[in-house]
């Protein structure tokens, strides 16, 4: 598998191109970031913090070498603009941006319309095996026990709740057969009045160097039931994310996650 990493200088792009270099069967052969950045042109290896791969980082995906799989993990409208190069190449695309307001998610789709593309929220397998837990628990556990999702991350995450909080809230509602933007709570503040039956509730917190703390909660009044994912290294993400190009390449057009990548659907 050939890849290319875009906003290969970022945290998460270093972590990619280091897990690429791990993972058997998998080769860089392409590594950009935006234009006037100050590590244009320095390797992508050296960056990463290890040797060097002899792959530049470039601001044009043109010229990228000849690649399979295309992994994006920068902003909406940059991922956008990956994704037209995708579609004109005949490539697959591993997307984990977030942050998609209603009218850049439909313009992606669209634009990923004859593509194969893996697009999750959170390429920890953990996670993911939380997910489905969640589901799972969501199933059994009816609206008299009050949901609630907790998340934190580092001070410079930009977008909350996270995308991994969404897809949790996603998963309790899916368990509950209910609509996730009919029964979301997003914000609390004042007088809020009590707590509406079968409502799921989301709380943010940002600080420091925090990876990832993602929780789902079904309390009721005899007892609390927890379903935990803590990030302790950002490498499990690109783990991951690597680890669903390899399965991705060998996969006809199509929108998977990661729930079909693990065999867990």
């Amino acid at each position: 598998m050939r890849v290319i990493i875009t906003g290969a200088s970022g945290r998460m792009g270093r972590m990619l191109v280091k897990a690429v270099t791990m993972a058997k069967g998998a080769e860089l052969v392409g590594a950009t970031e935006r234009s006037g950045s100050a590590y244009l042109q320095h390797d992508a290896g050296t960056l990463a913090g290890i040797d060097a791969l002899g792959v530049k980082l470039v601001d044009d995906l043109a010229a990228c070498g000849q690649a399979d799989v295309l992994i994006d993990f920068t902003a909406p409208q940059a991922c956008i603009e990956h994704a037209k190069f995708v579609a004109a190449h005949g490539m697959a695309m591993v997307i984990g941006t977030t942050g998609f307001d209603v009218k850049q998610q439909a313009e992606l789709d669209d634009v990923l319309i004859a593509s194969a593309v893996v697009k999750a929220a959170n390429y920890s397998v953990g996670v993911n095996l939380a997910l489905n837990l969640i589901e799972q628990a969501a199933r059994v556990l009816a609206e008299d026990y009050d949901a609630e999702i907790y998340e934190a991350h580092h001070k410079h995450k930009v977008d909350a709740p996270s995308g991994t909080a969404l897809a949790m809230g996603h998963a309790l509602a899916a368990g509950r057969n209910v609509d996730l933007d009919q029964v979301a709570v997003y914000a609390r503040e004042g007088i809020t009045g009590a707590r509406a039956v079968g409502s799921i509730g989301f709380s943010v917190a940002r600080g420091g160097n925090i990876v990832g703390d993602h929780k789902a909660m079904f309390i009721a009044e005899e007892e609390r039931i927890e379903i935990n994912h803590f990030a302790q290294d950002r490498m499990v993400f690109a783990k991951g994310a690597v680890r669903a190009g390899l399965w991705l390449s060998a996969q006809p057009a199509g929108t998977y996650d990661m729930q079909d990548v693990l065999g867990l659907k």
